[in-house]
Formats: C-alpha cells, sequence, structure tokens
C-alpha cells in the first residue's frame, strides 16, 4: 500500500521519482481501509527536505499510511517558507485532540542549548507527556530522542569534545527485538551532533533496552516500552549527500568542521559519497510500522490505553 500526503506536497514528486507508491487523497476517500495514521513533529530546519526523508521510509511499507504534518505551536520557522507552513503543516494545538497510531519527533539545530532554554521546550513536554495518551508508539530522533529521554528519565545529554560526524558501525544487540527483525550484525548509520547520552546514566528501573551500540560513538537506539518508544539517537533516515550538504554549508561559513567520518570514498569530499545505510532505514521503519499495525487498537479512541 502507499502513503498518502497532500496532493501538492513538494515530497510527492520526489518520492514518486523513486518509485515510492504515492496515494492521491481522492483515491484514498474510496479504499475501504483504515489507514496507519502517523504524525510527523519536524523540528528540522530544512522541513521539506525532513518530511521527504521520512516520507521515504514511511511509504516503503505494505500497510496504506496517513502522514498528519505537525509543528510547534508558536514557534515560528525560518528556514522554510512560510506558505509550505501554512500550507502543509498543523499546530500542535489544534490536532491535539486527535489519536495517532504513530508519531515521529525529528531532531533540531538546539543541542548544545540546555533543554529548558529551548524556547519550546515546554510545550515539547506537553507534548511527550500527550503522546502517552494519544499515540500508539513513537519514534524519536536525534534531539528528539535525547529530549525524550530526558524528559521521561532524567538522562542528562554530554557536550563533546568534537562532533560526532561521519558514517559508523553500529552492533546489533537485539537480534530477537521485533525492530531488528532482519538485521545484519552490524551495520553503518550516518551521525551529526555535538551531544550525546551515555549507557552509564541509564536508569536501572528505566525497563529500556539498548538495541544498537556503537563502539565510537556510543549509544545508538534505545526500546523504552512503558512509553511505547523508539529512542534513536542518531540519523538513520539521512539521504546519501544530507552529512555532504553540513559539511560544504559549515566550510563555506569558515566553522570548524571535520570531514566526516568513513563518508566519502578515500575521504575525499570530490568524490560521490555512497549510501551504506539505506536498507536498514527501511528495514528499521518496517519493522516499527508493522510492530505498530499489529498491536494498535482498530478503534482510534482506544489508542493510548493502557
Amino acid at each position: 500500500m502507499p502513503i498518502k500526503v497532500p496532493d501538492d506536497l513538494p515530497a510527492r514528486a520526489t518520492l514518486e521519482a523513486e518509485g515510492v507508491m504515492v496515494m492521491r487523497e481522492a483515491d484514498a476517500v474510496r479504499q475501504d481501509i483504515r489507514p496507519m495514521r502517523i504524525g510527523l513533529l519536524n523540528l528540522m530546519p530544512n522541513k521539506i527536505k525532513t518530511e521527504t526523508q521520512i516520507a521515504r521510509l514511511l511509504g516503503s511499507t505494505p500497510l496504506q499510511v496517513e502522514l498528519t504534518l505537525v509543528k510547534m505551536t508558536n514557534h515560528v520557522a525560518r528556514n522554510t517558507p512560510s506558505d509550505h507552513i501554512i500550507s502543509f503543516y498543523h499546530d500542535w494545538e489544534d490536532i491535539r485532540s486527535e489519536r495517532f497510531d504513530g508519531f515521529v519527533i525529528t531532531g533540531a539545530p538546539v543541542e548544545t542549548m540546555p533543554f529548558e532554554q529551548v524556547t519550546y521546550w515546554d510545550e515539547l513536554r506537553r507534548i511527550f507527556d500527550w503522546t502517552q495518551t494519544h499515540v500508539h508508539g513513537c519514534f524519536n530522533i536525534c534531539w528528539g530522542a535525547q529530549a525524550a529521554v530526558h524528559h521521561f528519565h532524567g538522562m542528562p545529554k554530554h557536550q563533546l569534545a568534537e562532533k560526532a560526524f561521519g558514517v559508523y558501525t553500529h552492533r546489533n544487540l537485539a537480534p530477537a527485538s521485533a525492530y531488528l527483525r532482519g538485521f545484519s550484525d552490524d551495520f553503518s548509520i550516518p551521525v551529526s551532533r555535538w551531544t550525546e547520552v551515555r549507557r552509564e546514566d541509564l536508569p536501572a528501573d528505566s525497563g529500556m533496552t539498548v538495541l544498537m551500540e556503537s563502539d565510537e560513538v556510543g549509544l545508538c537506539l534505545l526500546d523504552d516500552p512503558a512509553h511505547r518508544s523508539l529512542h534513536m539517537f542518531n540519523h538513520i533516515e539521512y539521504d546519501s549527500n544530507s552529512l555532504s550538504d553540513e559539511y560544504f554549508r559549515d566550510l563555506a561559513a569558515n566553522k570548524p568542521i571535520a570531514i566526516p567520518h568513513n563518508y566519502f570514498p578515500k575521504d575525499d569530499p570530490a568524490h560521490r559519497p555512497e549510501n551504506r545505510w539505506r536498507s536498514h532505514a527501511h528495514l528499521l521503519f518496517g519493522n516499527w510500522i508493522n510492530q505498530l499495525y499489529q498491536t494498535t487498537p482498530f478503534d482510534l479512541s482506544k489508542i493510548g490505553g493502557r
């Protein structure tokens, strides 16, 4: 089954060109089926690029997925055209009475700030609490994952001496997990962050399980069943050129930036990077969607119940 997005969303053309099945709104209405309702709280600066990345992964599953784009109520996005935000995004306050099978919260360019100094921190905390009553399962990414484990478990984030930046080998620590079905023993995942959460800060009574970890850059994926959440601290959703875009952007701005680790062939930025994580990104999101489908109530009004 395809993913349903607004007919004129810019991501549609990109997805269709890649062969992702995208359903028109008129066709979705005619199907006698309840789609999986997935919300995306997009906190990334380039919202169009991020919504395309997430929609691509959600659209590769065999289930019909209906994607709702969500933004912070009073925060004004500076890097995305206002007409795009007005046309396609919903304020969280306007959809807080709705229920979702799944909800994705992205990273944000605020990771070096204390959580409490982020202008929308109070609203984000309300959103985290809301997911416990109105969402069946959450997928939190990068800073969104750091914020979630801080909110729910009090875990701190730690400043790194230098940016963890590149493509790093990760280990599969839980092959029997429903979320890691089909995963190899090790695999590559893009990393781009100035902070980290650490294994030693995991509360003993949290019930969380470490699913993925890297010897070089630490924790990657936590399963948090008490909050029906996955916490992904890295960027498995990235495009092939996402790290390249960050590298050349910072280089042009005269910001200190190292060549991304294990990314450009022969560490030469003149060479086109090779994507070594695409298949595992699709597999992880497909496993997550399948797990939601297997466990979510058919009656939307019952979502969020224990």
